[in-house]
């Protein structure tokens, strides 16, 4: 008997409440991956160390043959290859980077998919054209409004044969606040295979579906994109039938690097008593974040953090410090960041089916030891934290 599609990519689900993380979704954390968040310490995240989702194979691509199609209802359509984009003035974007996704393993029931804790995200430097430019020179026509991105990963999900697609609005295709980017490096160098080498697009401010990678399609539509990761993905629905609203720019978010050492299995921290500076990252798509509150008693109080100045990078995180008198015992540590629009972190998550936007303020058990517990060679933290705040 014959196979359809349908008999290999199941619908979307939910978790059933005692159903474990299966052998799928194992496949896919194995195949994508989380910043450590140790790694909140570097201001610009090592490309190795920056989170990645794939949602098909990793095209291999030949950057000398590669070619970006930019088409539609325009005046000159462009075929440009990377030399020409090249050629363009390059303009550098720091930008962080989350999934719309990070956090979705953490709700109940929880949805089943690439189940996310709290380390999907990163922030790069990103080289290269503003969109905005291209658009201008290929001649937007006066009746369009959508700008669709069609990367070259191919693959099926819940049913249908797809190249993944994402459209943006034409005012947010060609704004200059935040400026889009064709992007064909990453920190000064090439873009890395799992980050869309040789070109992708670079959306400042939009959770990380918007960034198509392995870009080769531009093309400017007269009406809106009804794609599949556009009406069928991506979307906050509380029920299967709902039409759900789409998902677009990032929630205000803080994280914290997690101070001591780890256990091996639990994760969970060990700290000795003493005065520890506690460092994280704090970052939102919707308005500047103005305020990082920590909470060492599991969220029964707040206190201010320290913010760094404001350094030109809009689009980037900004690194916060608090300092903790930790006492021995067991401790929750929890940070919240809040942007200028009032934005602030549940303590409480809204749920939706597809668990996106879910930026519960994050969770970090510590055990401040007795003062003599366990000091040994390479053991001993009582002298504090680092120069990394670690």
């Amino acid at each position: 008997m014959g196979q359809r599609l349908e008999d290999m990519s199941a619908p979307a689900r939910l978790a059933g409440p005692d159903e474990g993380v299966s052998p799928q979704e194992l496949a896919l954390a194995a195949r994508n991956h989380g910043l450590p968040l140790e790694a909140l310490r570097y201001e610009l995240t090592p490309p190795g160390l920056h989170y990645v989702l794939t949602h098909y194979d990793i095209p291999y691509a030949d950057e000398a043959s590669w070619r970006l199609v930019l088409g539609g209802r325009v005046r000159r359509p462009l075929l440009l290859g990377v030399d020409e984009l090249k050629a363009y003035p390059a303009v550098g974007q720091r930008v962080t980077m989350e999934c719309a996704g990070n956090g979705r393993a953490l709700l109940t029931p929880r949805p089943v998919s690439q189940p996310w804790l709290v380390e999907a995200v990163g922030t790069a430097e990103w080289t290269g054209v503003p969109l905005r430019v291209l658009l201008a020179e290929a001649g937007v026509e006066a009746d369009a409004v959508d700008v669709v991105f069609g990367g070259a990963d191919h693959g099926v999900e819940r049913g249908v044969e797809q190249d993944y697609q994402r459209a943006l609005p034409l005012d947010v295709a060609r704004g200059d606040e935040p400026e889009v980017l064709v992007a064909y490096a990453m920190n000064g160098a090439p873009l890395p295979p799992q980050h869309g080498y040789p070109l992708r697009l670079v959306v400042p401010g939009w959770y990380g579906m918007a960034h198509v990678k392995w870009l080769r399609e531009i093309t400017v539509t007269s009406a809106p994109f009804r794609g599949f990761q556009q009406d069928v993905a991506y979307r906050l629905r509380q029920d299967a039938s709902d039409a759900g609203e789409p998902v677009t720019r990032i929630a205000p978010r803080a994280l914290l690097a997690p101070p001591g050492f780890p256990d091996f299995m639990s994760r969970e921290r060990a700290v000795r008593p003493g005065d520890i500076t506690l460092t994280g990252r704090a970052w939102s798509g919707c308005a500047p974040v103005t305020g990082v509150e920590v909470s060492t008693d599991e969220g029964r109080s707040w206190h201010p953090a320290r913010l760094d100045p404001v350094d030109g990078h809009r689009w980037a995180w900004r690194a916060w410090t608090f300092t903790w008198s930790a006492t021995p015992g067991r401790h929750v540590l929890s940070a919240r960041a809040t942007d200028a629009d009032g934005h602030t972190q549940p303590l409480d998550q809204p749920w939706n089916r597809g668990g996106f936007m879910n930026n519960l303020v994050q969770r970090v058990p510590v055990h401040c030891l007795e003062p003599d517990d366990g000091v040994g060679p390479g053991l001993d933290d009582s002298r504090g934290p680092g120069p990394d705040g670690g």
